[in-house]
């Protein structure tokens, strides 16, 4: 789990212009709230704030937010950025405890190249990203899980995912995280128009055995 210090300075005047204000002085509007204390409105410097959040952990980062002289823990949330600028424009703060889990939403990572995949199948992954609940400092930058195993027609679900310790996926179990399948047309090759034959030549020859019963029947 990364951590960073962001120090938050009270601001009295709420509303668009003072909002717009603050941003043209290289500040990020913010509120920080949650664990039952009042709302307090923030502003935090952009520079700083874009630093935290382009880190690994990203918007998982457990933040101690130093306000009016008091060090709160919070994550980021409700991340509000221009559309064409990509820029923060607003962003809540809310207060978590070190011994209380969270929510978080992580990356999900696979590693390794599947055995089917070598075989010529193709990798289909569902899910990339993973809703887990965890405390604070448990929360991982990604969670990560080796595939090399998976055969043609092999399926990955949630419940085989190897998970750090403390963390707890809130998906269902069976959901389907990525699968090996079969390319259509796999298997058509030279081989299988050969077997093909062969069955059909079989089957001709049960057809002729049948004919000559039924002729001889008829000369009877």
């Amino acid at each position: 789990m990364s951590e960073a210090t962001l120090i938050a300075d009270l601001r009295h005047e709420t509303g668009k212009r003072p909002a717009g204000r603050f941003r043209r002085e290289g500040r990020v509007p913010a509120v920080v709230y949650g664990l039952g204390a009042d709302a307090q409105p923030v502003t935090v410097v952009e520079r700083e704030l874009t630093h935290i959040l382009s880190g690994a952990a990203g918007a998982n980062t457990l933040i101690t937010l130093r306000v009016g002289g008091a060090d709160q823990l919070a994550l980021a949330r409700e991340i509000q950025r221009h559309p064409v600028k990509n820029n923060v424009l607003h962003v809540d703060f809310v207060r978590v405890r070190a011994d209380q889990t969270v929510t978080a939403d992580v990356p999900l990572h696979l590693t390794g190249e599947a055995e089917g995949v070598n075989l010529g199948g193709m990798l289909e992954q569902s899910l990339f990203t993973l809703s887990i609940e965890a405390i604070p400092s448990a929360i991982p930058n990604a969670i990560t899980h080796d595939i090399s195993g998976l055969g043609l027609n092999d399926q990955l679900r949630v419940r085989e995912l190897a998970l750090p310790a403390g963390v707890v996926v809130l998906l269902e179990p069976e959901e389907l995280v990525a699968q090996v399948v079969v390319p259509r047309g796999m298997g058509e090759g030279p081989e299988g128009a050969e077997a093909g034959e062969g069955a059909e030549g079989e089957a001709e020859a049960a057809g002729g055995e049948g004919g000559g019963a039924s002729a001889e029947g008829e000369s009877e």
